[in-house]
């Protein structure tokens, strides 16, 4: 495959590349960093310490590998099994919830064992949802914007999609799914009326799944109040803003963190930001935030592009994609400072956690091959 054409250009974008180094090799170090108190307390061996560093670079190599081979894949692929990756998420989600098969942690069901890691299906039936929803888009064209053809029969597929997420439970993965399927609906033309139809069923829905898990509405009070439950349910979120604040502009010095000590649950994973935070400030909270806001208009970017090539597949799968990654990245921001309710979502490319690094980079691959068709397809032109 020639990656450079005659005037020695890239045939990939290396400014999105060099955002997902950075935001990895960011990763690497917090993981390390987040972890290693937790990692201590483990007794497994002389290299306890290193133990969550260990496995993050396991997963990271993996996750680089398994990207590589996505950007190898011809875009075309994703669209002819569209509806076949979407099937096969839908009977992970299945096989999650069967007793023997799927693993429980912390009340949850969401992980199949696999050897090295646990795996979660939620994180793969992100993307495949991606390319089932651009993929519709496209088959539904002259019908997209009608409620009964266009809208319905995707509706009921989420909805089935949804309902598995809600019985293991997974309601981070549940909001994540439902944004960027209606997103990309949205993008694909589908009406506002129905959008606004959308929109006041909105509390409808949030008021049935509150009902269902009583649960819900503690999160919802305590994270408006978390100083009001301090040594309770308001815990997390109030060392993370512990963390947070005692970071100042500049941080205490990387290593230097307090609240990774045993006060900040998940501090390695859901909460990694506000270790970040803690250690490198203001500064680098912010950088952070800015990595992400250029990686998403880089993809946007990408996606104009092929819709001015007539690559219409591949303009809604970098908006999905795009639209995945933005949306992640803002609840998990939004959860450290307090501004959402607690949910169980890792921050792209950062936070420990095998299945969401894979899945990204396998993300970042197909991102990357639709940058790679681009420019080959403009060449031609």
């Amino acid at each position: 495959m020639e990656l450079r054409n005659s005037f020695n250009q890239p045939n990939y974008d290396p400014f999105l590349l060099w955002i997902i180094i950075l935001l990895s090799g960011v990763g690497l170090v917090m993981v390390y960093s987040s972890s290693i108190d937790v990692a201590a307390l483990k007794q497994i061996s002389k290299y306890q310490n290193y133990y969550y560093l260990l496995r993050h670079s396991i997963y990271l190599t993996i996750s680089i590998f398994c990207g590589l081979i996505a950007f190898l894949i011809p875009i075309n692929f994703w669209q002819k099994f569209a509806s076949t990756f979407f099937v096969i998420g839908i009977l992970l989600l299945i096989a999650v919830l069967v007793p023997g098969i799927g693993k429980t942690v912390n009340g949850s069901q969401r992980w199949i064992p696999i050897g090295i890691m646990n795996f979660q299906p939620s994180e793969l039936v992100k993307l495949f949802t991606i390319i089932y929803a651009a993929d519709y888009v496209l088959r539904k064209s002259r019908q997209i914007g009608t409620f009964v053809k266009g809208f319905l029969p995707m509706s009921v597929a989420i909805a089935l999609v949804g309902s598995l997420l809600i019985y293991q439970p997974d309601f981070g993965a549940l909001v994540v799914v439902i944004s960027i399927s209606m997103g990309i609906l949205f993008l694909g033309g589908i009406s506002l009326k129905i959008i606004f139809g959308l929109m006041l069923s909105v509390p409808i829905a949030m008021y049935s799944l509150l009902k269902i898990a009583p649960y819900r509405v503690d999160r919802i009070t305590t994270f408006l109040s978390p100083f009001e439950d301090l040594y309770g349910k308001g815990w997390q979120l109030s060392h993370s803003l512990i963390a947070i604040g005692r970071g100042d502009f500049f941080g205490v010095g990387l290593g230097e963190s307090i609240q990774k000590l045993q006060y900040l649950p998940e501090a390695h994973t859901d909460f990694i930001l506000a270790i970040l935070a803690e250690e490198l400030g203001l500064f680098g909270f912010t950088v952070i935030i800015f990595l992400y806001a250029i990686m998403i208009i880089r993809i946007f970017g990408i996606s104009k592009i092929s819709t001015q090539l007539r690559n219409n597949f591949s303009a809604l799968l970098a908006q999905g994609i795009g639209l995945w990654f933005g949306i992640q990245a803002a609840i998990n921001i939004g959860v450290n400072v307090g501004f959402f309710p607690t949910k169980g979502l890792t921050l792209p490319f950062v936070s420990y956690g095998g299945s969401a690094l894979l899945v990204t980079f396998i993300a970042s691959g197909i991102l990357m091959r639709i940058d790679y068709e681009n420019k080959i397809k403009a060449k031609r032109n």
